[in-house]
C-alpha cells in the first residue's frame, strides 16, 4: 500500500500515507519497506527530512541483505549524505550490491575499479563488472565499454567494437552514447564517415537534453558541418547548452554576443557569458575575460582584474595569455613592473610557437630590456614562419607602436600573424588611412577585407 500511495497507483498520490504504510511494514522487518522509508527520510517526503533516520533504515535493510539498500548506502558514503564521506565503505557497499546482481551497482563498481576510487585501480576488474552489467541490460555499461574499447582501457583498442557498444547503448536512448556515436560517424572511426548520421545522433542526444550534444550541434550549424550553415540555429543550440551551465557553450555564447553571430552584438552579455565560463576554469574564457577587463569591453576597465585572469590562463598553458602576461609585467599593468618575469613569460609563449612573443623577445634583446643587449638573439627571435605575411606583421606593429594605438588589442587577440581576421579589422581600417608603405599583396588583402566586411 505504501508503494501505491507513493506513486499514485490505483489511489491518489499521498506521500504522507505512503510514509505511514512503509513505517508499519519496516517495523516488521520488511527490507524493501525499510529501504523506501530511508529514502523518504533522506528526501523529506511524507515526513520531515532526517538524514540520521534515513541512514538507520538503510542500514537495517542492507543488514537484511537488500541489494538496493546496499547500493543506496554506497551512494551515501560516496557523497557524504548523512554520514562522513568514505570512499572505501562506499566501495564495500557497492560490491555487496553488485554481487547480488543489482545492475546499477555492477556498472558503478566497474567505474570505481576503472578510476581507483575506494579501491586500487584495476582495469581488468572494471571490464569484468561492466560486462556483468551489460549482460543484465545496462545501457550505461554498454556506453562505458564503448569508452574502454575506443581508448584501449583494460582492453585492446578497437574502435569498431567501441562503435558497436555505443550503438547498442544509443538505441536504448542513452544520451551520452548517442553523442559519442555521432562523433564516430563524424570522424569515420569504427565505421564509415557519415555526416548525415552524425547529425541524426547529435539531434537525438540534444533532444534528450545532453548539453555537450547541443553545443556540438551549434558548432555544426555555425560552420555548416553536415547541415546548411545557419548562425541563428547555432546561437539557439549554444544558448540551450549554456543554460545547462556547460562552460564551453557559455564561452561560445559570449563569442556570439561579441561578434554578432546569430544575434545582435552585445558587449555586456558577451562579458557576462565569458565570465560564467571563466569561473568554471575554462582557460580560453579566462584569457578573453582578461582582455575584457584590460580594454573595458562590456565592463569597466580594470587592469588588476585583467592581470588576475591572464595569469590563471597562462599558468594553464594558454599560449597567447603567456605572451600578454609578459607584456603586463614589462609595462607594469595590473601588477608591479618586473622585467625578469616579463622575459620568463615571453620565453614560455615563444617556446610554444607564439610569434608575437618571439617578436617581443627579439625587441627585448635588441634594446636590452630585461636581458643583456644581444643583436644576434634579437635577429633569431624574429618570427620565422608564414613569411608571406611577415611584412604585414611588422608594418602593423610598427604603426601601432608609432601612434601608441591599440597595442593592447593586438596583444589581447593573440596576434600570431592573424591581424587580418575579423577581430583585427579596425587595425586594417586605421592602417589604410596612413601613408605606411605595404607589400602589394598585403595591400590587396587589406582592401579585400575592407570590401568584404564593409568597415569603412
Amino acid at each position: 500500500m505504501g508503494y501505491c500511495y507513493q506513486n499514485g497507483m490505483g489511489v491518489e498520490k499521498d506521500e504522507t500515507r505512503a510514509f505511514e504504510y512503509y513505517k508499519k511494514s519496516a517495523d516488521k522487518e520488511h527490507n524493501e519497506a525499510q529501504n523506501n522509508l530511508g529514502h523518504l527520510y533522506e528526501k523529506g517526503k511524507g515526513t520531515e527530512k532526517d538524514l540520521e533516520k534515513a541512514i538507520y533504515w538503510l542500514n537495517k535493510a542492507a543488514e537484511n541483505g537488500y541489494e538496493l539498500a546496499q547500493y543506496n548506502l554506497g551512494n551515501c558514503y560516496q557523497n557524504g549524505i548523512g554520514v562522513k564521506k568514505d570512499e572505501i565503505r562506499a566501495f564495500d557497499y557497492y560490491k555487496k550490491s553488485a554481487e547480488k546482481g543489482y545492475v546499477i551497482a555492477q556498472n558503478t563498481l566497474g567505474y570505481l575499479y576503472q578510476n581507483g576510487q575506494g579501491t586500487e585501480k584495476d582495469l581488468v576488474k572494471a571490464i569484468y563488472w561492466y560486462n556483468k552489467a551489460r549482460e543484465n541490460g545496462s545501457e550505461m555499461a554498454q556506453f562505458n565499454l564503448g569508452i574502454c574499447y575506443q581508448n584501449g582501457m583494460g582492453v585492446k583498442k578497437d574502435k569498431t567494437r567501441a562503435f558497436d557498444y555505443y550503438k547498442k547503448s544509443a538505441e536504448k536512448g542513452f544520451d551520452m552514447a548517442q553523442f559519442n556515436l555521432g562523433c564516430l560517424y563524424r570522424d569515420g572511426e569504427g565505421t564509415e564517415k557519415d555526416l548525415e548520421k552524425a547529425i541524426y545522433w547529435y539531434n537525438k542526444a540534444a533532444e534528450n537534453g545532453y548539453e555537450v550534444a547541443q553545443y556540438n550541434l551549434g558548432k555544426c550549424y555555425q560552420n555548416g558541418i553536415g547541415v546548411e550553415k545557419n548562425e541563428s540555429k547555432a546561437f539557439e543550440y549554444f544558448t540551450k547548452s549554456a543554460e545547462k551551465e556547460y562552460d564551453y557553450a557559455q564561452f561560445k555564447l559570449g563569442e556570439c554576443y561579441r561578434l554578432g553571430i546569430g544575434v545582435e552584438k552585445n558587449e555586456t552579455k558577451a562579458f557576462d557569458y565569458c565570465k560564467k565560463s571563466a569561473e568554471k576554469e575554462h582557460v580560453d574564457a579566462q584569457f578573453h575575460l582578461g582582455g575584457c577587463y584590460l580594454l573595458g569591453i562590456g565592463i569597466e576597465k580594470n587592469e588588476t582584474k585583467a592581470f588576475k585572469y591572464y595569469i590563471k590562463s597562462a599558468e594553464k598553458g594558454q599560449i597567447a595569455a603567456q605572451n600578454v602576461l609578459g607584456y603586463l609585467y614589462q609595462n607594469g599593468k595590473g601588477t608591479e613592473k618586473d622585467l625578469e618575469k616579463a622575459i620568463y613569460w615571453y620565453n614560455k609563449a615563444a617556446e610554444n610557437g607564439n610569434e608575437v612573443a618571439q617578436y617581443n623577445l627579439g625587441d627585448c634583446y635588441k634594446n636590452g630590456i630585461g636581458v643583456e643587449k644581444d643583436e644576434t638573439k634579437a635577429f633569431e627571435y624574429r618570427p620565422k614562419r608564414n613569411l608571406k605575411m611577415h611584412n604585414f606583421y611588422l608594418v602593423n606593429l610598427n604603426f601601432i607602436k608609432k601612434h601608441n594605438l591599440n597595442l593592447d588589442v593586438v596583444i589581447i587577440m593573440g596576434l600570431e600573424l592573424k591581424l587580418i581576421k575579423k577581430g583585427h579589422l579596425i587595425c586594417i581600417k586605421e592602417l589604410l588611412k596612413t601613408e605606411v608603405v605595404m607589400h602589394k599583396k598585403t595591400l590587396y588583402y587589406c582592401m579585400n577585407m575592407v570590401k568584404t566586411h564593409k568597415i569603412i
